[in-house]
């Protein structure tokens, strides 16, 4: 009986295959799959047909309004809801919901990000329906996905143009097929698993914290006595408290049809993770969308604040998002399975090696797709891979692709390996090594992990940059083979010499050593250590041609993303040090003033009674909280004038160049001096939850 109702509830609440299939008449549904397949333009009568039993089950379902749900630049959702009720002209109401009221909407455009692509005046802005992620129910309300443009047609979303990438290495992986003979394959669609870190917390801890209200994270905090050292808490057993919020938020994603499979502790204390079964990149970007939401939302059910934030304590684990990207074909065939005939090993070779090539050639864009100031914080540190981009394979893989290269034997386990049209790769195992959990980009058996994302990411951004790059590869390859009168020589030929040419990205070592920052360099690698350092790129010709010559973005859509990201930045620095301005003037300045008086107070006392009482801790105490309480005021002085000394900085670039060199560094310094007056200051006159208050608040 549970077995069924756990099955029954999947989906229930989404307007799914098997419900428009009972629900829509034939002709209508088969015209709708065609659009879904196909991409064809769908018929307003048809529109009007869906539209129409989509309002009847949504009704049924409790729904009362309904919404064109949309992914603006803001990294989170949006959404403006309007009621199936409309007048019937009798003093009455009547329920509708047309056609055009589902394929088309109207937002205000001027009041999302667009990086100049519309002024504030030009307020016109369209939602579009993507019938290829389905529609749901979320809070009586029925959510229709959809892109989101300006009146000019520029894209003002994330899913626009992960759609256009998604159909650009479609495109490309087809003429491969096609040139290994395989006919049958209609679509190659780009897969993906984003594994979701994440912090639980209890409430009233947190709504103690201004930093973690305004700013998703900690802005100082002096380490616990006890953080991750012990290693305990990673797959422990989960407490009761975050069992039933676990339990409660895997029912609640169930019903929105999406597949939670995984969850545990993750390394530091209250951090966990969710990993869902691989869907469609644009249907994975959008469940994932809805996974942080309803974390959230299900967290404060149980009195407890979910952080999605990149880095919320400093000195322990910070949060990512781990992207599994594969392509597999509408027949169900992985690309990135090695297969057991010489025909399909070359074929799996040759898109292994335009990965390769892609990465190489295009690693700084790929490291633009996961910048953030709220990943700086994290990449690079000791749970998160560098910010050199490198590609992890396996020493096994590695030593095949050097044998290709050089034309040398490679002999696996008794096993020959040997020319590309013959035997080479006969039975490569799935798991042929040790994962890599330092490494930025790792081969996984029949995927790549992108472990760089932050975990408040949409994953649209990495996603449409790692389709888009593997597109250009593949379309530079085919171009090549189409006009091949050799085709076997040539695919060896292609093969052979982007292994020799970009095996530098090549890397399956420890990416946490030094010596490896400095044999990057050696190699030419790319060490864009913070975003001001990487956007650059996302700007260059190189960039711009690339993303408009698959018509995944225009060069004005290319610039608008930058300026967004840049401003982005500035503003989320600028937020953080005004929240720890703030707080340091409410909260330590009184702190430590009322611990010097309780001290002083002490140390009076005890000077009337004369020689025979020891006076020496006091005089301690005071002499070491006068010289930080002088730290921390010389330094709170600075950085209230490095904030307002970049305010006249009127390059986007500079403006965040300055807000990293100067209030980023100003906050780092009074962070130092808060922190260790947090060790001294009595807790009785220390209001802020300490971290190991916070870490451990949620006990049972």
């Amino acid at each position: 009986m549970f077995e069924d109702n756990m099955k029954n509830n999947f989906g229930c609440m989404v307007f799914g295959d098997v419900v428009m299939k009972e629900r829509l008449p034939k002709d209508t549904y088969e015209a709708l799959r065609k659009t879904i397949a196909n991409g064809t333009h769908l018929e307003l009568n048809v529109a009007n047909v869906v539209a129409n039993a989509m309002k009847n089950w949504a009704m049924e379902k409790g729904a009362t309004h309904f919404t064109h749900w949309f992914q603006p630049m803001t990294g989170i959702t949006a959404e403006k809801h309007d009621s199936f009720l409309a007048p019937d002209g009798n003093g009455k109401v009547i329920t509708e919901f047309s056609g055009k009221s589902l394929v088309r909407g109207e937002p205000d455009a001027s009041s999302f990000p667009s990086g100049g692509l519309r002024a504030t005046f030009e307020a016109r802005g369209y939602t579009a329906w993507d019938p290829t992620s389905y529609a749901f129910i979320k809070d009586k309300t029925l959510c229709i996905p959809t892109a989101f443009c300006s009146y000019s047609g520029e894209a003002l979303d994330k899913k626009t143009p992960l759609l256009r990438s998604m159909q650009a290495v479609n495109t490309h992986a087809l003429r491969i097929l096609r040139l290994f003979g395989n006919t049958e394959v209609k679509r190659v669609v780009s897969s993906v698993g984003a594994e979701q870190e994440y912090f639980l917390i209890d409430k009233e801890v947190f709504k103690k914290r201004p930093d973690l209200l305004y700013c998703g994270r900690t802005l100082f905090g002096a380490r616990p006595p006890k953080g991750q050292e012990m290693e305990d808490h990673y797959f422990g057993v989960i407490k009761n408290r975050v069992s039933k919020y676990m339990h409660d938020l895997d029912e609640e994603l169930w019903k929105l049809g999406i597949l939670a499979k995984t969850k545990h502790n993750e390394v530091a204390p209250s951090q966990h993770e969710l990993a869902p079964i691989y869907n469609e990149a644009n249907i994975a970007t959008d469940h994932n969308q809805l996974v942080m939401e309803m974390m959230k939302t299900i967290a404060s059910r149980h009195n407890l604040a979910c952080l999605l934030h990149e880095k919320p304590f400093a000195g322990v684990n910070g949060s990512g998002k781990h992207n599994n990207w594969s392509l597999t074909t509408d027949t169900g065939i992985n690309l990135f399975e090695p297969g057991d005939t010489p025909h399909e090993n070359a074929q799996f070779l040759l898109f292994l090696v335009a990965v390769i090539k892609a990465v190489d050639e295009y690693q700084d864009i790929l490291r633009v797709s996961v910048a953030s100031a709220g990943n700086d914080h994290r990449l690079g540190a000791n749970e998160a891979p560098p910010a050199i981009v490198s590609v992890f394979l396996g020493d096994e893989l590695t030593e095949i692709l050097n044998a290709i290269e050089n034309d040398t034997l490679y002999t696996c386990k008794g096993k020959v390996l040997m020319e590309i049209g013959a035997t080479v790769l006969p039975h490569f195992p799935k798991d042929t090594t040790d994962r890599n959990r330092t490494s930025p980009f790792a081969f996984t058996g029949n995927k790549f992990e992108f472990r760089m994302p932050g975990s408040s990411f949409s994953i649209a951004g990495p996603n449409i940059v790692l389709n888009t790059i593997v597109a250009d590869v593949l379309c530079e390859f085919a171009n090549i083979l189409e006009k091949s009168s050799n085709f076997k020589e040539d695919l060896i030929k292609i093969i052979k010499e982007t292994i020799k040419k970009h095996k530098r990205i090549i890397f399956n070592g420890n990416g946490y050593d030094e010596a490896w920052v400095q044999e990057a360099e050696k190699r030419g690698l790319s060490n864009l250590k913070t975003t001001p350092d990487a956007l650059p790129a996302f700007v260059s010709e190189k960039s711009i041609n690339l993303f408009t010559k698959h018509r995944v973005f225009s060069r004005q859509e290319v610039c608008s993303r930058y300026e967004i990201l840049l401003e982005n930045y500035s503003k989320t620095i600028n937020i953080e040090a005004l929240t720890m301005l703030d707080m340091v003037k409410k909260y330590v300045i009184p702190a430590v003033i009322c611990y010097e008086k309780e001290l002083a107070e002490l140390l009076s006392s005890k000077k009337v009674l004369g020689k025979a009482v020891s006076t020496v801790l006091e005089e301690h105490l005071l002499d070491k909280l006068s010289t930080l309480a002088e730290s921390l005021f010389t330094r709170l002085e600075k950085l209230e004038k490095q904030v307002l000394s970049v305010r006249s900085i009127k390059g986007k670039l500079e403006h965040a160049r300055a807000s990293h060199d100067l209030v980023l560094a100003a906050m780092n310094e009074l962070r130092e001096t808060v922190d260790e007056l947090e060790t001294i200051v009595s807790k009785k006159h220390w209001t802020l939850p300490t971290y190991a208050e916070i870490l451990y608040s949620v006990i049972d």
